[in-house]
């Protein structure tokens, strides 16, 4: 999710190293039992035993000072006040929201916002439905241990840097490097018991190197088709079976591939310019002599 080369001086590529593999203090990606729905799921459980009202489909448009928040709900404009307000939005989001481009330091000067807020998202997501894990051209590692873990796929070094290269001049890296995740094999109850007994198996993939300024809304359906082609091409370079031919169909006869760009994520869930972690990762600390 990061755009950056490997040695960049600004270490955006070492922070977000830092985060993923050693922020829990193990390396170990823990995954909640039935997904993170089952999280959501709880959370708006001990809301409403608690008392709390949940209202979906509402536009937030601003939160002004003494805790009153402005919103669109059925075609209406709505206020509601309270003591706090608490926001699970991005930095860039919330700035919006309470028309203030940019914070004020201790000393009272106008500060601007974080750039590093507005860095880019750089990744393409896609979720597959499996009717099997496929077979491997590595023929000594079988399919539930190489799925196991993080599958790494064409992120050498050189073909790394040579990806960004490619990304940074305007075109969709060949190959892509990917990441891959099979979560019904770490937690089986994801899937239905039908689908369990039937073999099937998810798998998510991300594809890297992939930054937002590659992605318009004019281009974006076209865009979103060459990168899942792309993502697709790349995982079949170290398979024994075309991916495709394991897609489970819906009902319609459709194959079950979602895909979705930087734009896509954007629209979807106000993630600013599709950045999966809300905007650019700073370093868990203050720096010597940083006024807290």
């Amino acid at each position: 999710g990061t755009f950056a080369r490997a040695d960049d001086e600004d270490l955006q590529q070492n922070i977000c190293f830092l985060y993923h593999l050693i922020g829990g203090g193990t390396g170990d990606w823990d995954v909640p039992v039935g997904g993170m729905g089952a999280v959501s799921g709880e959370l708006e459980r001990a809301a409403r035993d608690a008392g709390a009202t949940i209202l979906t489909s509402a536009d937030v448009t601003a939160v002004r000072p003494g805790g009153t928040v402005d919103y669109r709900h059925g075609g209406q404009d709505h206020s509601s006040s309270a003591r706090w307000v608490l926001s699970n939005v991005a930095p860039v989001v919330l700035d919006r929201l309470r028309d203030r481009p940019g914070a004020v330091t201790a000393a009272g000067a106008a500060a601007g916002p974080n750039p590093n807020h507005r860095r880019e998202g750089a990744q393409v997501k896609v979720n597959l439905l499996l009717k099997r894990l496929p077979r491997l051209l590595d023929e000594s590692v079988s399919p539930e241990a190489a799925f196991g873990g993080t599958f790494h796929i064409n992120e050498t070094w050189s073909q790394l840097d040579a990806a960004y290269r490619t990304a940074a001049a305007g075109s969709v890296p060949s190959p892509l490097p990917c990441e891959i995740y099979c979560h019904s094999l770490t937690d089986p109850s994801i899937l239905s018991p039908e689908l369990q007994a039937a073999g099937a198996q998810t798998l998510t993939v991300f594809g890297l190197h992939v930054p937002d300024r590659l992605v318009t809304a004019e281009n974006n359906e076209d865009r979103r088709a060459e990168l899942q082609a792309a993502v697709l091409a790349s995982l079949n370079s170290v398979l024994a079976e075309p991916i495709e031919d394991l897609l489970l169909t819906d009902p319609d006869g459709r194959p079950c591939i979602e895909t979705k760009t930087t734009l896509d994520i954007e629209r979807a869930v106000g993630m600013p310019r599709g950045n999966i972690f809300h905007g650019g990762l700073d370093w868990p600390f203050v720096e010597d002599g940083e006024p807290l």
